[in-house]
């Protein structure tokens, strides 16, 4: 999958957050994760550092995400082949000890720890920290003073593509999250696209707009909504939606595992004006966002499904689909390792 990724495996790809890492080498256990079809193992070295190695002994090819960590090092279930956070091969506990060891390694990945997470870089070239890209996307209010945050990750039986699409649609959530995130109201909404090299941002002109907690929560005041969505390529959705002062975000980055499967981590950074009432509320946030995401899993899982069987030839778009249409085109583009396409800005329409 990698391989034929084009400019999309240039990127950095969230393959854990920072607390699941420490939580698994209190157990002296390393994770596993599979990225672009790549398998890999995350523990950390002798430093503390996060690492990442292909998931494949040297040995015997068992998998090393099923071994144990200790003093920064990496032991294989099978036989005890030992690797420090470089890759290299540092114990044989077949040989005798005074035995050379081969000067063998497992192929090692860039990594680094930023905003609680553990990035990856997927590309064939080394990051350019100077180049777009070149670091891990900013995710927003992780440590910005007056906010809290949390994470969430969820498996997803879908591509980037479409769940990108999904984060960023505003027509799905009166059938999808009924109740929860919007009703039917049968009013339109005008909304201004614009498409740059490497992201398509929508802003919707609807200040009396809300979201289903947002009267009694998020904006008691009735403060006017202004709301966004971005898209940032390769597989970066961050929607806003503030109330003067208050705030509520939620950014998803997707790390796609293989063409229909799909590991989200998603970022829900809110303001509630003192952080008192923003402590306090996080538990009724966090049942409400899980309820949400998992409305999502259930209707990504329908379409990916039926898009193994009939393919994706057979979409149609409207109004509402004009972002949509111009992510597909960015992330097609990339694919195929051609340019992106020119910049553009249009006003469109549609009704909720």
């Amino acid at each position: 999958m990698r391989e034929t990724a084009g400019r999309t495996a240039e990127s950095w790809y969230a393959a854990g957050t920072s607390a699941e890492l420490t939580q698994a080498m209190a157990k002296r256990a390393p994770i596993g994760r599979t990225v672009l079809g790549e398998r890999l193992v995350l523990f950390r070295d002798a430093g503390g550092r996060a690492v990442a190695l292909t998931d494949r002994c040297l040995h015997r090819n068992a998998p090393l995400s099923a071994g144990a960590c200790f003093d920064g090092k990496l032991g294989c279930p099978y036989h005890g082949w030992t690797y420090d956070g470089t890759g290299r091969l540092v114990g044989i506990p077949a040989q005798p000890a005074d035995a050379p060891v081969p000067a063998l390694s497992v192929p090692s990945w860039p990594t680094v720890e930023r905003h609680g997470l553990v990035w990856v870089w997927m590309g064939r070239h080394p990051p350019d920290a100077s180049k777009p890209g070149g670091e891990p996307f900013p995710m927003p209010y992780w440590d910005t003073p007056g906010w809290r945050a949390y994470y969430m990750v969820t498996p997803f039986d879908n591509g980037v593509t479409q769940l990108v699409e999904n984060f960023m649609d505003v027509p799905h959530t009166v059938f999808v999250h009924k109740g929860w995130f919007r009703s039917e109201a049968r009013r339109p909404v005008r909304m201004t696209v614009e498409r740059t090299d490497a992201s398509v941002l929508v802003t919707y002109h609807q200040p009396d707009d809300e979201i289903g907690f947002t009267g009694r929560l998020l904006n008691p005041t009735g403060e006017p909504m202004t709301h966004t969505d971005r898209f940032y390529m390769p597989n970066t959705t961050r929607v806003d939606y503030h109330f003067g002062k208050r705030g509520f975000v939620i950014t998803s980055t997707c790390t796609p595992e293989s063409p229909a499967s799909t590991r989200v981590y998603t970022l829900i950074s809110y303001n509630l004006g003192s952080r008192v009432a923003s402590r306090l509320m996080q538990p009724a946030l966090e049942r409400y966002t899980r309820r949400v995401i998992e409305q999502d899993v259930v209707i990504m899982a329908l379409q990916g499904d039926n898009l193994r069987a009939h393919g994706q030839e057979a979409f149609h778009h409207g109004e509402a689909d004009l972002h949509h249409q111009w992510i597909e085109l960015l992330r097609d583009r990339a694919h195929a390792d051609q340019d992106p396409p020119e910049p553009a800005v249009r006003d469109a329409s549609f009704w909720i």
